[in-house]
């Protein structure tokens, strides 16, 4: 894209317009219809084109050309790359997000207005969360802050200070407790809204670039840029199961990303040596994942079958049988994919790419239900609603959008 086809960040809310034009993009009951009509994707004519060609006006003067934009709706007040955006899990017109310009916000996806303003960090603002009762929202720093706030109030309830440059937050599936991982090689944990200290994890050597409680909380997973996935008893912080790269058959270089199944024994883990890998928590390598030539940087597992994805920096979304562990199918992004999310209970899966655009798949038959365009520039996290139908992306054009 060449810079004179770009529309600037800061000039980019004046040339949105978000009406509701039934033929200006097509409702997920649309796409629905379609797959089951079908069995494939929608037609070329269910996205938009881009009809705005650069012209010449009486004058010679030559118009500006406008990008191809389904959104319909966007946040603009970040004047930096946005790294991490988060759904509330039970108002879902309710969106906060953070990014290198130091700042978090929580605002509206239906006409986009602005609620707050959070407290400014000291850098970028690298994790944010909604906690699972939506009472509260936690902004994560790369100066190693954690601020918490509540919801209804926007008051600030808590800073929190221990690690170093936070990498992610995650809170716990049951309650007001919040974890963080950090570039120290630590994890710290916290009981809200008061603060409480409750423990800090050491066993990794580097970064811990991933983790989360397990979906029954009774067990952290985490893995580091050392290559070692640690199984943890979050009472007593006691390492409960680790797998290195000791383990030829294990990853042999940073592990990016993870993910646990919905009954604590699966664990899908990602890394920079371009493969998945699948273990079960009683310590036992299932196998291992292999069709990715760079770095693996995105995995989930599929609720309603036995399927697994993984993204990769070389642009492929790859869909695995995790019953047999082959490869079902593999999808493309014309760059490198960063996030993928299943949709609840479903056999569709949405991902995000530097390619600018967001894709929804059909996993059983490996058709692309879906592209929205609107970005300008490589997009860094998505958030999707329970209901799927919509998608709220995080990007380095400074902007957050709105797809439904």
């Amino acid at each position: 894209m060449s810079g004179s086809d770009r529309i600037h960040k800061d000039d980019a809310p004046a040339e949105r317009e978000y009406e509701e034009d039934a033929e200006a993009y097509v409702n997920d009951d649309d796409i629905a219809d379609v797959v089951a009509d079908t069995g494939g994707p929608a037609d070329e004519d269910m996205m938009d084109e881009d009809d705005d060609e650069a012209g010449t006006s009486a004058e010679g003067v030559k118009e500006e050309v406008l990008l191809e934009d389904d959104s319909v709706q966007g946040f603009f007040a970040h004047k930096e790359p946005v790294f991490a955006v988060d759904l509330h899990p039970k108002q879902q017109n309710l969106v906060v997000s953070g990014g290198g310009d130091d700042k978090a916000y929580i605002w509206r996806t239906d006409n986009g207005e602005q609620l707050a303003e959070l407290e400014k960090h000291d850098d970028s603002v690298s994790a944010v969360k909604f906690s699972n009762t939506g009472d509260f929202v936690a902004t994560g720093g790369m100066d190693g802050k954690v601020n918490v706030y509540n919801v209804n109030t926007r008051e600030k309830c808590v800073a929190l200070e221990g690690p170093d440059e936070i990498q992610w937050l995650c809170w716990h599936p049951r309650g007001n407790v919040l974890l963080s991982g950090a570039n120290d090689a630590s994890m710290w944990m916290w009981s809200l809204p008061g603060g409480d200290f409750m423990n800090v994890f050491n066993g990794h050597s580097a970064p811990v670039t991933c983790g989360q409680f397990t979906p029954s909380g009774r067990n952290i997973v985490s893995g580091a840029e050392d290559g070692t996935l640690i199984i943890w008893d979050p009472k007593s912080a006691a390492v409960l199961r680790q797998f290195t790269p000791a383990d030829e058959r294990f990853h042999q270089e940073g592990i990016t990303c993870l993910t646990v199944s919905k009954d604590d024994q699966i664990i899908l883990t990602g890394s920079m040596d371009s493969t998945a890998k699948l273990v079960h928590a009683n310590g036992s390598i299932l196998g291992s994942l292999e069709n990715a030539t760079e770095s693996v940087e995105t995995v989930g597992l599929c609720e309603s079958l036995p399927l697994a994805a993984t993204g990769s920096i070389d642009g492929s979304l790859s869909i695995w049988d995790i019953n047999t562990l082959r490869l079902r199918t593999t999808l493309k992004h014309d760059d490198s994919v960063t996030k993928l999310a299943w949709h609840e209970n479903s056999p569709l899966v949405t991902s995000v790419s530097m390619d600018c655009t967001i894709r929804t798949w059909d996993s059983r038959n490996g058709d692309c239900v879906r592209v929205w365009k609107g970005h300008q520039e490589g997009i860094m996290d998505l958030s999707l609603s329970k209901d799927g139908k919509t998608i709220v992306t995080a990007s380095d054009d400074g902007c957050c959008l709105v797809f439904s």
